[in-house]
């Protein structure tokens, strides 16, 4: 991602917690599995410009998809951190299907340098 300086935190929550920064901070019901909070940008992007931002995931939604894609949860929840950290670098699958198809490619790369999926 060519950011070796880069900083993010991580936060692991259950689906209740997800559920409530999903309401609060996206205006959309119900937990969600990822939630990231971009940090480079806005007015004070230049304070700490090697913070990346937040990322929250639930991780009982990481458990419960992680079963349903017969993949463990420590899998599920890479993929879900890496989708979480690809926001963080703007990038958006719900735009358009040409920056989904993009944002999954990067995912995949990603993953393939961590030896979860190739």
């Amino acid at each position: 991602m060519d950011c070796p300086d880069g900083e993010l935190s991580i936060l692991i929550v259950d689906d209740l917690q997800i559920e409530a920064l999903n309401k609060r901070y996206l205006n959309r019901s119900g937990p969600t599995n990822v939630i990231a909070f971009p940090m480079r940008e806005g007015r004070f992007s230049n304070i700490t410009p090697r913070l990346l931002g937040d990322v929250v995931i639930s991780v009982e939604a990481a458990m419960r998809e992680g079963k349903l894609a017969k993949i463990s949860m420590e899998d599920r929840f890479d993929q879900l951190l890496i989708h979480g950290i690809l926001h963080l670098f703007d990038y958006d699958h719900e735009k358009s299907e040409q920056d989904a198809q993009q944002m999954e490619k990067k995912s995949d790369e990603l993953l393939c340098l961590l030896g979860v999926r190739c």
